[in-house]
């Protein structure tokens, strides 16, 4: 199986896949490599570059919103499907907006926000997804969500993200895919646990796993993926804990390079952790 992130490991900054990349990870899906697109992307974001790789054609998985959805990419069925529950997340929606702060949810293609503001601008323009403010934010999360985003200054954030763990840290987990997103996630969710489900679907063995990530959000990918990638291009406290980092960055084909050498032709990869 061989799991790999999107912005900024899969993707290249002008968010295209390279035609090298596409052949590398096609010519594994091709060689029976069940292949899982793992973003915090929502699914709808995330569908056109699983058809653009021809994840449709075969048995492969698609885990959105950090870990809270998994999807079979050939089927559309919905494996697992996490959400906050109500009174957590009208917990953590209304400590946020008290201080101030604009609050997202995703759903499918569209993006609701509480207020606009720069930052979901700039998030419109990454994903692709149409912006709708809603008037009654609060009546939108009343029965709970997959996930919530709090996008702000990353100083800002801070100190609401010790305000939300004191207070909503039963009910969620908090966690920064980019310093600019607080994400509330429905607590014990993440990409890990995801992969770890979508692995066990096919009766594949955490040793035959390879994991390609970037950001903290990949974190818990890396530590259940028996062979772990780090990208060069990502946070250092990722790198820490991966077997492997990549030699070049997205931008650069490092994924394809890794496909081609450790997947397509069968190197085995020396930990450099031992």
């Amino acid at each position: 199986m061989l799991a790999i992130d999107l912005d900024d490991t899969l993707l290249r900054s002008d968010l295209s896949i390279s035609f090298r990349t596409r052949n590398a990870v096609r010519k594994a899906g091709a060689q029976g490599i069940a292949v899982v697109l793992a973003s915090s992307r929502s699914p709808g974001a995330v569908d056109h570059f699983a058809r653009l790789l021809e994840m449709h054609k075969r048995p492969g998985f698609i885990i959105a919103n950090n870990g809270t959805l998994l999807q079979e990419s050939h089927t559309g069925s919905v494996v697992f499907d996490a959400r906050i529950p109500a009174e957590a997340a009208l917990l953590v929606f209304d400590m946020a907006d008290a201080e101030g702060f604009a609050v997202q949810i995703y759903d499918d293609d569209i993006m609701y926000i509480s207020r606009g503001n720069e930052f979901s601008e700039y998030g419109q323009k990454i994903t692709g997804l149409r912006q709708v403010v809603v008037e009654n934010f609060r009546s939108m999360v009343a029965s709970g969500c997959r996930r919530m985003l709090i996008p702000a200054d990353p100083m800002l954030l801070k100190p609401l993200a010790r305000l939300l763990a004191a207070y909503a840290g039963d009910g969620v987990s908090l966690r920064s895919a980019k310093p600019y997103l607080l994400e509330a996630l429905p607590k014990d969710v993440d990409k890990g646990r995801a992969l770890a489900l979508a692995a066990e679907k096919l009766s594949i063995p955490k040793e035959s796993v390879l994991a390609v990530g970037d950001s903290l959000n990949d974190e818990s990918m890396l530590r259940w993926a028996g062979c772990p990638v780090a990208m060069i291009n990502g946070d250092e406290r990722i790198k820490e804990i991966a077997a492997l980092v990549t030699e070049k960055n997205n931008d650069e084909d490092g994924v394809a390079e890794v496909i081609e050498r450790y997947v397509l032709k069968g190197e085995a990869p020396e930990d450099r952790n031992g």
